[in-house]
């Protein structure tokens, strides 16, 4: 499990920096997208920031279902955005998110400890 973990962690590590960094840098089409999401750009960088969080989490030792959970999280909101505002197809979000979900099945024994029942 450990080389499928690390496989997963690698694949959502460059799906996530790398749209982290276009939107950062400003790509036309993450800033057209955010504008039809309608909340303004600054979600566009809160949004960044926060896929940056997770890529960094996946790798820190005891911290991967953190990652997991944000970046999780952050592509349930794309699939919503998409479904309900964008209309693209959502399947590229459903498949990070399903990756996500992955990791935490492999690092389920971290979440008792976050519950606070270690």
């Amino acid at each position: 499990m450990t080389y499928i973990s690390i496989g997963l962690r690698a694949l959502l590590t460059l799906a996530f920096v790398a749209a982290a960094l276009a939107k950062l840098a400003g790509v036309d089409m993450m800033v057209a997208t955010y504008e039809q999401i309608g909340l303004g750009q600054w979600f566009r960088y809160v949004t960044a920031i926060v896929e940056l969080a997770g890529a960094v989490l996946l790798w820190l030792p005891g911290r991967q279902v953190v990652g997991a959970g944000l970046l999780g999280a952050t592509m349930v909101g794309a699939v919503l955005a998409h479904w309900f505002i964008l209309g693209p197809s959502a399947v590229p979000a459903i498949i990070l998110g399903l990756i996500c979900a992955g990791i935490l099945y492999i690092h389920r024994a971290q979440i008792p400890a976050y519950l606070g029942r270690a």
